[in-house]
């Protein structure tokens, strides 16, 4: 039985290319080089102080509360203190491009779009007979018996039936097409008429809509959303283009993107 295994770096490289990771592992550099690429073109720099926030802000994300954490942690993932201290560069650079670019899109953005984050609170009961279902929407409509008496007869999953049949809150995008046309124009409280979707009826009793608020937390949401399209875009417009060494890995990737200037 081996007691140890000595790793190469061109045994590292081989492995990256036969895990077909390669795709994912260029896109990730390209990125990266994008974020410093336009974020030196528009002026953005990094202060010492705003990198010792961000460096704090990697680690309490990475729950490395005391210093022995931090190594440990980097030992895992063989990293120096000067790749952790490049880390919380290039996540401050993303921040600070993102709001350098979308800081004043986001209002606009989320009024365009405010549908989208409306979010529902659900119960739900799923059957697979439509006559059922209807007898059961008229039956509770008419106050013959409650939504929970037909959770508690009609539900099969022993937790789904404790809760009530309670599907969260859930925002529009998280929804069905057909489910949500009919959750989010509903008038809670609310039971909706049976909704078949591929053979299954959906009795949904709608306690609550809630409408979004354009807080902190969602204008860095959206923020963050675009900023994440338009990275995508600028993938897409960018030649990556990968150069190894046919002789030697001591450095397999000298030059992963070219950025038309």
């Amino acid at each position: 039985m081996l007691k140890s295994v000595n790793v190469s770096q061109k045994e590292i490289f081989e492995q990256l290319k036969l895990s077909c990771q390669m795709p994912s592992i260029l896109e990730a550099i390209a990125t990266r080089k994008i974020i410093s690429h336009t974020a030196k073109e528009a002026g953005i720099k990094v202060e010492i102080d705003e990198l010792q926030q961000a460096a704090d802000a990697l680690r309490a994300t990475n729950r490395l509360i005391k210093a022995e954490d931090t190594w440990t942690w980097l030992q895992k993932h063989y990293l120096s203190v000067e790749d952790f201290e490049q880390l919380a560069e290039i996540n401050l650079l993303s921040v600070k491009l993102a709001q350098h670019l979308f800081a004043d899109k986001v209002k606009p953005y989320f009024y365009e779009n405010h549908i989208n984050y409306l979010a529902a609170v659900t119960y739900e009961v799923v059957l697979e007979d439509e006559d059922l279902a209807w007898e059961l929407f008229y039956a509770v409509s008419e106050g013959e018996i409650t939504f929970q008496d037909v959770t508690r007869q009609y539900i099969q999953n022993p937790e789904l039936r404790r809760a009530g049949g309670y599907r969260g809150i859930k925002h529009r995008h998280e929804v069905k097409p057909d489910i949500a046309a009919a959750v989010f124009v509903a008038h809670p409280p609310e039971l909706l008429k049976p909704i078949v979707i591929a053979q299954k009826v959906h009795l949904i009793w709608v306690e609550e809509i809630i409408q979004p608020k354009l807080d902190e937390q969602l204008c860095l949401k959206i923020m963050g959303e675009l900023f994440a399209d338009w990275l995508k875009q600028q993938i897409t417009q960018v030649e990556i283009i990968p150069h190894f060494e046919s002789d030697s890995y001591s450095q397999p990737v000298q030059e992963l993107l070219k950025i038309a200037s």
